[in-house]
């Protein structure tokens, strides 16, 4: 048996070309979401084919001989062929995105390069670098730039152990299991450099220089480089740096954390992509922006400060935490073990550098905040829904006192999903015969008429097959992980009876930890054991998840959950499967008819499990907390809570009692009350418009797509902007803004009067600036949201000089009189044409 990396120089010169093809086509990820190829590798082994999916393992188990017999088979030499010159076509061929900036659909079209730095990313079970929703939201992503066609690249690290296989004991208590990712069995490949030998990053660590080697997964028309410490060269305890994934304890974690970032971006620089965009996903990368800005200082000779002008315009940095206390933090003493070096290396000192991750800069004793540096080195910051971009203006809002926490510089772009990883192949074949194959891979505008246009009949049978293949599903995990803990051959046999492929089908999967409130619909068990085994309206619950190996509340939920499924009563009704992973993520979302969701509001960033049953017909019942507080509509779906974050005790009881009532009352009657061809018309026409309204609207397409236009492509723009004529801009903004910091105590009031002009107001203000140059700032007025009035913001007019005072002016502001003149009050801002205010400068001065 030979590896798949090395079969075409292993091989006789007549089967080399055969190996080589299908080596291409496993070693390229795309095949976790285009199922072309499917039957090919049963072809190839049908067996390994059955138990994995996965083409890479078929192909270490390929013999030789197996690969001789495939040689001389003409109609597989056709189909390999046929795929092969298919990805070929896929990847030469432009896609939608090179094809809207060719064709100028695309406004400040000079994005070259994003790099996209991530701590997990969820691809699919054969590379498990991942440890939930925010790798997998990153898998996405991924495989969304591909079918985009957008010059995405791919950064993180590579880790010995990924996340944790869980396992139940009898008394169903979670056990951990940490398999080896041994890269030898991964669609993994080597990076070369590029004077031969595999290219290496070296990072220098107290007392030791560390080398990290670089890994190349292929994701369709994306690259995806990871680093690994596990270098012979390196100290065993250096090896183990990339060990596990978020590996505990503060040292080993801040390691990490330094590997992706300065040592992703050293990464770029020694590969010489051209990168427009640095785009940190979460704070764990944020180090990558101190390092872009040490790499310019290099390259033109200039001053850290002048560096960070020049490339802060260019990073972007995406907030997926919902609280302050979630941002990774660590202890000043730690910080400067690690980073003094590093600070002299930036020319700057190690309480400047501290304090750019520091919430109050002033605060020797504040430890170092990695959200905080990311805030502080990017042009752009953005959470991922439209509440928890409001969630995130609240706790970045301390980063710039005195602004209003409305203008706190966090805008939102809310989360999607790639479609294409998550459909059924029956909801494939039915969007397919509707919308076309490509429905994904570019605009979405026409896929709302045709699946509004599909009919009851075909979406009921579409429901009643993906339910059946769920309940097949559960039925072998439940068969195999009972016969793991040795359950009797009775047992067994009645593992493969349970659930019932036309009973309405709950599905309930996530992380087990407590502001998810995993339990709520366990609230009270005798109420829901009359729901599931209901005579004539019968109930079914499949629940799946893992709890974090230190969290013992979360451990204790799913034991509760453990017991409630193992009732003799419940057995046929409920089921918790274990190993909650992609794989059965994805059959999970596929076949549930209602997915529910229940985290504490408003904790939930963005949660986007919900968005998988989408595509497949599955309806959603949730918190109105995430995407789903700018989701939910009656004909779409159903809602829990009040719309208003709730901490007085007893609200999870009504909530718990509203989540009964909801099944009790609508959900459950409407699921079975049928027509005269036996299909719940009511149901259907729900599912049909959630399918039509919201499949489109929360894809990663969508998303991607929103990037581009509002981040990527303005970041790119300014980035240009800054490097162009050597610079001249960022050595323009950095004069500027010391300029600014230097005289900005110079700047006072004198009188401000109003007077009514038929709709208007007409402010008259002195402003006294001192030595600041008036074309420096603006003069504003500003009027908070309030009493059913958005927020307003007015530029004054700067008129005559004030006689006798050194750079006072009159300035002269009009504001709608349909606010009362108590509403406004006039400030002092930094204004640029060119500067972000205030994510670059949070310089303010309030009218006294």
């Amino acid at each position: 048996m030979v590896s798949p990396r090395f079969l075409p120089r292993l091989l006789p010169e007549r089967q080399a070309p055969l190996a080589a093809d299908l080596a291409a086509l496993a070693l390229d990820l795309r095949w976790t979401w285009s199922h072309a190829g499917d039957a090919l590798w049963e072809m190839v082994d049908a067996r390994t084919w059955e138990q994995t999916q996965n083409p890479y393992a078929v192909l270490q188990n390929l013999t030789q001989t197996r690969l001789a017999e495939l040689a001389e088979d003409a109609a597989f030499g056709e189909h390999l062929e046929k795929l092969a010159n298919a990805r070929e076509d896929y990847n030469r061929q432009p896609g939608w995105y090179r094809t809207a900036c060719a064709n100028a659909q695309l406004t400040n079209a000079e994005l070259k390069g994003v790099a996209y730095f991530s701590m997990e990313f969820g691809l699919g079970e054969a590379l498990p670098l991942y440890a939930g929703g925010l790798g997998v939201l990153a898998g996405d992503f991924l495989k969304t730039a591909s079918d985009l066609d957008v010059p995405v690249t791919g950064i993180g690290l590579f880790y010995q152990e990924g996340y944790f296989r869980q396992i139940l004991d009898p008394d169903g208590h979670q056990q951990e299991i940490y398999p080896l990712n041994d890269s030898a069995d991964l669609p993994l490949e080597p990076v070369e450099a590029r004077h031969g030998g595999w290219l290496q990053i070296a990072l220098d660590l107290p007392g030791r220089r560390v080398r990290f080697r670089v890994w190349r997964a292929q994701v369709g028309r994306v690259a995806l480089y990871l680093l690994d410490s596990n270098d012979p060269l390196n100290a065993p305890t250096d090896r183990g740096i990339t060990g596990k994934l978020y590996k505990g304890g503060a040292e080993p974690r801040l390691v990490q954390e330094i590997a992706l970032g300065i040592g992703g971006w050293r990464l770029i620089e020694e590969l010489g992509l051209e990168i427009d965009v640095c785009h940190l996903n979460e704070g764990h990368a944020a180090f990558a922006t101190l390092e872009r800005a040490r790499a310019f200082m290099g390259r033109h000779d200039v001053g850290f400060h002048e560096a960070l002008w020049a490339t802060r315009a260019g990073n972007l940095f995406t907030t997926h935490t919902p609280v302050a206390a979630a941002f990774d933090s660590y202890d000043l003493a730690l910080l400067a073990r690690y980073g003094k070096n590093y600070g002299a290396a930036l020319g700057i000192g190690f309480e400047e550098l501290a304090a750019l991750g520091r919430r109050y800069p002033e605060d020797h004793t504040e430890p170092f905040n990695m959200a905080y540096l990311a805030a502080r080195t990017c042009g752009a910051m953005n959470g991922v829904s439209r509440l928890h971009g409001e969630v995130s203006r609240h706790i970045f809002s301390t980063l710039y006192p005195r602004w209003p926490r409305e203008e706190t510089p966090v805008g939102h772009i809310t989360n999607g999903v790639h479609v294409p990883s998550w459909d059924s192949p029956w909801a494939d074949a039915i969007w397919t015969q509707s919308c076309g194959k490509a429905r994904w891979l570019g605009s979405l505008e026409d896929l709302l008429k045709p699946v509004q246009a599909l009919s009851d009949d075909s979406l009921w049978t579409l429901r009643g097959e993906q339910r059946t293949a769920l309940v097949a599903t559960a039925r072998r995990r439940l068969a195999r992980h009972l016969g793991q803990r040795g359950a009797s051959p009775s047992t067994l046999a009645e593992a493969k009876k349970i659930l019932d492929p036309n009973t309405l089908t709950l599905g309930f999967a996530r992380r087990f930890t407590d502001y998810k409130r995993p339990n709520l619909l366990l609230r009270d068990p005798t109420r829901l054991a009359r729901l599931l085994t209901h005579p004539d309206r019968p109930v079914q619950l499949i629940v799946a998840g893992k709890a974090h190996p230190d969290d013992a509340r979360g451990k204790s939920l799913i034991r509760e959950w453990a017991h409630f499924v193992r009732q003799p009563q419940i057995r046929a009704h409920a089921v918790f499967l274990e190993d909650y992973d992609l794989a059965l993520a994805q059959e999970i979302v596929q076949g549930v008819d209602l997915w529910i969701n229940t985290p504490r509001r408003p904790w939930e960033a963005c949660g986007t499990s919900g968005m998988k049953v989408l595509v497949n017909g599955g309806l959603n019942l949730s918190e109105r907390d995430g995407w789903w507080a700018e989701a939910w509509s009656d004909e779409v779906g159903w809602a829990l809570g009040d719309g208003q974050e709730h901490d007085e005790p007893g609200w999870d009881d009504r909530e718990a009692e509203q989540l009964y009532q909801l099944l009790e009352d609508e959900i459950i009657p409407m699921f079975y009350q049928r027509n005269e061809a036996g299909i719940p018309a009511a149901w259907i026409a729900r599912l049909r418009a959630s399918m039509a309204q919201l499949t489109p609207r929360f894809s990663a397409n969508r998303m991607v797509r929103d990037y581009i236009t509002e981040l990527y492509h303005p970041a790119a723009h300014a980035h240009h902007r800054r490097l162009a004529r050597g610079g001249v801009l960022a050595r323009e903004l950095k004069s500027w803004a010391e300029t600014l910091h230097e005289c900005w105590h110079d700047i006072h009031w004198g009188p401000v009067s109003a007077s009514r002009q038929a709709d208007h107001w007409a402010f008259d203000l002195q402003v006294y600036l001192g030595e600041v140059p008036p074309d420096f700032v603006q003069v504003q007025l500003y009027a908070d949201p309030r009493d059913g009035h958005d927020g307003l913001c007015v530029a004054a007019r700067r008129g005559d000089a004030i006689a006798g005072a050194m750079n006072g002016f009159f300035y002269h502001a009009s504001a709608p009189a349909s606010r009362p003149e108590s509403h406004f009050t006039a400030r002092v801002v930094p204004w640029h044409p060119d500067a972000r205010i205030p994510a670059e400068l949070g310089l303010i001065a309030w009218q006294r």
